[in-house]
């Protein structure tokens, strides 16, 4: 059975990644060495949002985080995330977020799909599939499979990680964050990594459970 998800635990962990991280990603901002201070604020107003919309459904939460953050933060990291945000809370429409459905989450908040009204396919069907197979969960019922390109598209990035020496997990978010906008920038490539790991960490506990 898919376990519930709760979003306040996923994104307080994300945030306290985040803040261990804060001074190698201040780092490796070369423009203005404060993308790891954006990136703690950020996750914490998400985390404010889901904790004060407790009990919501799972697309009102999103939605309210993406409102939130638009208001906080004008960062252009801030304006990926808000976008991903809304993106998520329309694809969570009278959806329930559970251990099997999460992974469609992090393909949204990192921006990885350019079309909100579309089905859920691509990355978040590999990413769903993965997660289940490590850890040890089935398949949702009537999942939408890959199409051809999705499949070799995100298959090659997929199999270059691997022949670079990545492990599975590590394989599965390059691929992602490949094909994602904060994989455009090394500084936002960086953190978006840290983000897609500790989601994945924590589902794929969920999962195993």
């Amino acid at each position: 059975m898919a376990k519930k998800v709760n979003l306040a635990t996923l994104f307080k962990g994300v945030t306290q990644t985040l803040a261990e991280n804060q001074s190698g990603l201040n780092i490796a901002d070369s423009y203005n060495h404060d993308h790891g201070d954006n990136m703690v604020k950020i996750f914490e107003v998400i985390t404010e949002a889901m904790k004060a919309k407790k009990g919501a459904d799972p697309a009102d939460q999103l939605a309210y985080a993406s409102q939130l953050l638009r208001e906080r933060s004008k960062s252009g990291s801030a304006g990926i995330y808000a976008d991903g945000l809304a993106q998520a809370s329309r694809q969570f429409q009278g959806k329930k977020l559970t251990s099997e459905t999460a992974p469609l989450l992090i393909q949204a908040l990192l921006g990885g799909s350019q079309a909100p009204q579309a089905p859920a396919t691509g990355a978040g069907d590999m990413l769903g599939s993965l997660l289940g197979g490590l850890g040890g969960a089935q398949a949702a019922p009537g999942q939408p499979g890959l199409d051809a390109g999705d499949l070799l598209t995100a298959g090659m990035s997929f199999m270059q990680a691997k022949q670079g020496g990545s492990t599975d997990m590590d394989a599965l978010v390059k691929a992602l964050i490949s094909g994602s906008q904060v994989g455009q920038e090394a500084h936002r490539a960086q953190s978006g990594t840290l983000v897609a790991n500790t989601l994945l960490q924590l589902m794929g506990s969920l999962g195993s459970r």
